[in-house]
């Protein structure tokens, strides 16, 4: 079984663009970083991790980051995040793929969501609070849920059950989690690791 973890190469400007008119782009960028860093170092010594990249694995970053961790480098691929992901979720199974911005994700929710699929679920979720989620694994590949999807809005989880129920998949739902996309978040981050 292998860790997905997606992220962006960190570039100044581009990454944690709805934090940068509260900490500036080179703060951005810094915490993108940290929080990719972080999940490296939480993850890749309990479990099998591959860095998915964006636009692809050149940037010193990774290189870096594959150097100090043991992990793998792919390219993510695709025109928009369910063509990524669902290109990522296909090149083995089962597998847990997650991002990059939920740093309160924890050993024993990816071991929970792991353990999951080891019995009869095909489909594991960790929704966020902000109506997506933050971690989906599955046993098989499974389209359907990555087509004409309305990324990034409050709807994504609620269609995405919805359709597994429609074709009688059986999935667990893993707690409720947060991301880290607005200042508010990062304020609560900082409140939670005091």
């Amino acid at each position: 079984m292998k860790l997905q973890i997606f992220a962006k190469a960190p570039i100044y400007g581009q990454v944690k663009t709805r934090l940068i008119p509260k900490i500036g782009a080179a703060g951005a960028t810094y915490l993108h970083k940290q929080f990719v860093r972080l999940s490296l170092q939480k993850f890749s010594r309990l479990f099998k991790v591959q860095l998915w990249c964006a636009p692809d694995e050149s940037h010193p970053f990774f290189q870096i980051c594959q150097q100090e961790f043991d992990i793998s480098l792919h390219h993510q691929q695709g025109i928009g995040l369910g063509e990524r992901m669902a290109y990522a979720l296909k090149s083995c199974q089962p597998t847990v793929l997650i991002g990059s911005d939920c740093p309160i994700l924890t050993p024993k929710i990816i071991a929970d969501a792991f353990a999951a699929l080891q019995t009869d679920y095909s489909v594991v979720l960790a929704p966020a609070e902000d109506g997506g989620y933050v971690l989906i694994g599955m046993r098989q590949f499974i389209p359907e849920i990555f087509t004409n999807m309305p990324w990034g809005t409050s709807q994504v989880f609620s269609i995405t059950k919805q359709r597994l129920n429609r074709l009688g998949i059986k999935w667990y739902q893993l707690p409720t989690q947060w991301d880290i996309d607005r200042p508010e978040d990062l304020e609560r981050w900082y409140y939670h690791e005091k």
